[in-house]
């Protein structure tokens, strides 16, 4: 993985809408390989014939000026919340998710990064409120493992 020379202050969610060929994930992953993007973590899901790629980059504009030239798109850099779960504890996703709806906050993607980080993407109103939660969720989980 390359080391981007201007990087974002904080990784992004990365949206491409992808045209319907079987070449389009690899046209993606070229452009982006070759403006030294790196990919840490993501998906690419179809839903009613509409194929989107989402992926956590570490440099959201440069993200989307090697792609403006594809033919790709449209795309789209925004900010995400980042956390974690013991993902070894059932009923995590469970708990955080009522955490977040309690607070108002609607999930509109998740997955997780290369290091095991849930990776959330709400509506940018919504942001403060999820980094509310995520910053609760942090400090009773580490108040657990002192306690434990």
């Amino acid at each position: 993985m390359s080391t981007p020379t201007h990087p974002t202050p904080a990784p992004q969610d990365l949206e491409v809408v992808l045209p319907r060929r079987p070449d389009a994930l690899a046209d993606l992953g070229e452009a982006l390989g070759r403006a030294g993007v790196s990919l840490e973590g993501g998906g690419v899901t179809t839903v009613a014939g509409r194929t989107v790629a989402h992926f956590l980059v570490d440099d959201g504009p440069r993200a989307l000026a090697a792609l403006a030239a594809t033919g790709l798109g449209p795309a789209v850099a925004r900010d995400v919340v980042t956390t974690r779960l013991a993902q070894d504890v059932p009923g995590q996703m469970g708990a955080f998710g009522r955490r977040l709806g309690d607070a108002g906050v609607a999930v509109q993607h998740l997955y997780s990064d290369h290091d095991g980080n849930l990776v959330l993407l709400v509506a940018d109103d919504d942001l403060p409120a999820c980094r509310d939660v995520v910053s609760a969720w942090g400090a009773d989980r580490e108040a657990v493992r002192r306690a434990g």
